[in-house]
Parts: C-alpha cells; structure tokens; sequence
C-alpha cells in the first residue's frame, strides 16, 4: 500500500539495453516498470477516441517468463496472459538476463470505453519482468 513503482529506463552504455541478445531493440531512455513481483499492480490511464476492441503489443522483458492480466475500469478484461521468457543461456552476462527485450504482439485484446479509462497491470506469476510500453491498435 505504501509502497512506489519500481522504475527505470533504458541505457544504451556498458552494453546493457543494447547487447546482441536482444530480440528488439527499445528506444533509449524508454521508462519501463520493473522488478516487478507476484501480486503487484500498477494503473495506467488511456484516452480512447473511439470505444472498440483493441490489441495490445507489449515491449518488455521477461528472465523466467510467466503470467499477467489486465483490468479496465476495475474489471477483469483478459485472465491471465502468458509472457515468454527472453532469457538466452548464451549470455555470459548473468544480470543482463533482465535485459533482453522482446516484443509481443496482440499479446491482449481488450473492449475499451470512448473516454478515459483505467488499466490496471496486475502481475500474477513468476515476476522478475520489465514492462515497458503497451501499444494499443484497433481490432479489424
């Protein structure tokens, strides 16, 4: 309850958000929430021009893989969504397993309200992961 989101941003020195072992590459200085653990939340506020169903494509990385969901408005919007793990066992850097990026696309598909509505990431498994940026786009 008393407790702040953990962040930080994407650093391309000393090889840490650019190493070969990523999938994508991020955008420098990118805010992401990390370390992150079973039973956390955190709330992020959209602007929705048209109500509709959307996809999500999710920037993150993940050392272990594991489970996430997403509420709008309070209420459950997907169960739980799996996330791949991004470690790679050819990294001879041990703590840049929290840095391999990836990105999932259509990892969620959501019913949004026209307006502005409240997401709510909750991490349900496994943790360790770095969420960066959901991209919402209209479902055809």
């Amino acid at each position: 309850m008393d407790e702040g989101v953990d962040i930080s941003y994407t650093k391309f020195h000393d090889q840490i958000d650019n190493s070969p072992y990523d999938l994508v590459v991020p955008p420098e200085n990118q805010l992401y929430v990390g370390w992150t653990a079973p039973g956390e939340w955190s709330n992020i506020t959209v602007q929705v021009d048209r109500a509709g169903v959307y996809t999500a494509d999710l920037l993150y990385t993940s050392n272990r893989g594991g489970t996430i969901s997403l509420d709008v408005n309070g209420k459950d919007a997907t169960g739980p969504l799996t996330i791949p793990t991004t470690f790679n066992a050819s990294d001879p850097i041990a703590w840049r397993q929290w840095h391999h990026w990836n990105l999932t696309p259509g990892l969620a598909k959501v019913r949004l309200p026209a307006g502005k509505s409240v997401l709510t990431v909750h991490i349900l498994t496994e943790g360790n992961m770095n969420l960066a940026y959901f991209d919402f786009k209209a479902f055809r």
